[in-house]
């Protein structure tokens, strides 16, 4: 059974991709979701295998409930299903942490195909969207990455990190909760698109951000 997360919203669009599930013995909807930040809760609720994310939101876009998600929650596998094509916003939501790029006009086996496929742990990217993803990347790797826009509490908490601190000590540190450190913490992750405490540090220091 793969147990996913629709997000999207537009309601008529996430009915029609509720009607194709349905008729899927080996597929269960879990939850759905009409804004990221509704969709973050709702993964932090249901555990699923994994979240179909449209990137176009109100609020918080779905590139960055991607990152926050896989920062989060690593075993989760993101399917972007969006209308957005472009170079830029293909490369942040590969960097995020998506494992399949499909854009909403793919034809509904094209969907199901992706959807068992990155959750099988594959990498999947749609026929229509396929070129222009790796087009995309090729161009991305002679570019020189942006710096993450930290703010300076985020860079004091990885500044702690980077020392090996925990979150606890970190708390203490700075005299705040270990739950606004946790927030602090998943937030870096999620702008330096990474997963874990080790590889942010390295991210950072790679874009040379003091750390």
């Amino acid at each position: 059974m793969i147990r996913i997360i629709v997000v999207e919203d537009h309601p008529i669009f996430a009915d029609g991709l509720l009607g194709l599930f349905r008729d899927l013995p080996e597929v269960e909807v879990v939850g759905v979701a009409g804004t990221a930040e509704t969709a973050i809760e709702l993964v932090e609720q249901n555990a699923p295998d994994v979240v179909l994310m449209d990137l176009h939101l109100p609020g918080m876009s779905g590139v960055e409930a991607t990152a926050r998600i896989r920062a989060r929650h690593p075993a989760v596998a993101v399917l972007a299903l969006t209308m957005l094509s472009d170079d830029e916003t293909i490369v942040a939501a590969v960097r995020a942490g998506a494992r399949g790029y499909l854009l909403k006009e793919a034809p509904p086996a094209e969907i199901i195909r992706s959807l068992q496929a990155v959750a099988a742990g594959q990498v999947v990217f749609g026929s229509s969207a396929g070129s222009r993803v790796l087009a995309a990347l090729a161009t991305e790797t002679v570019r020189p990455r942006p710096l993450p826009e930290l703010t300076d509490r985020e860079r004091e908490v990885l500044d702690l990190v980077a020392a090996g601190l925990t979150n606890h000590a970190i708390a203490q540190r700075l005299f705040l909760s270990e739950k606004t450190i946790r927030n602090h913490v998943s937030n870096i992750f999620a702008k330096l698109g990474v997963s874990g405490r080790a590889e942010a540090v390295a991210r950072a220091r790679d874009a040379d951000l003091g750390v």
